[in-house]
């Protein structure tokens, strides 16, 4: 009979441990530390939607690059499209997570896009949603 162990972060089981920086940058010290693996793997993709291709000069192809697409002719076609790449990139850069679903919309009277990504963390039980408008 086999079974499948559930994963631990050593990061995750010594509360005093910062395991990376919390999004936005603010706080009395500007940097405030998560100390989960959750927390940080999520704030991680924030900054990956948040960054565009060439901004990162060690790292030129990081990035969603969805804020080229904020006042551009969005079509279905476009947004599959945008899904598709973004899937691509996402299991590349974050392989320790599984993409239940990826949903990118744009609301034509704000200019605004929303992604909203539901995942979980590969041989954990832990899930997560990230909702980002742009």
């Amino acid at each position: 009979m086999a079974f499948s162990p559930v994963k631990k972060f050593l990061s995750d089981l010594n509360p005093n441990i910062g395991v990376g920086v919390n999004l936005p940058l603010s706080g009395p010290s500007v940097f405030t530390s998560n100390y989960t693996t959750k927390e940080a793997i999520k704030n991680n993709l924030i900054n990956y939607f948040l960054t565009n291709p060439g901004e990162l000069p060690l790292n030129p192809t990081f990035g969603s690059g969805l804020r080229s697409y904020i006042f551009e002719q969005i079509s279905q076609d476009l947004l599959s499209n945008l899904e598709e790449y973004i899937i691509q990139k996402i299991n590349f850069y974050f392989s320790m997570i599984s993409i239940d679903s990826l949903v990118i919309t744009q609301q034509e009277d704000t200019n605004l896009i929303r992604v909203i990504l539901k995942y979980n963390i590969i041989d954990t039980n832990m899930t997560d949603t990230l909702n980002i408008q742009l």
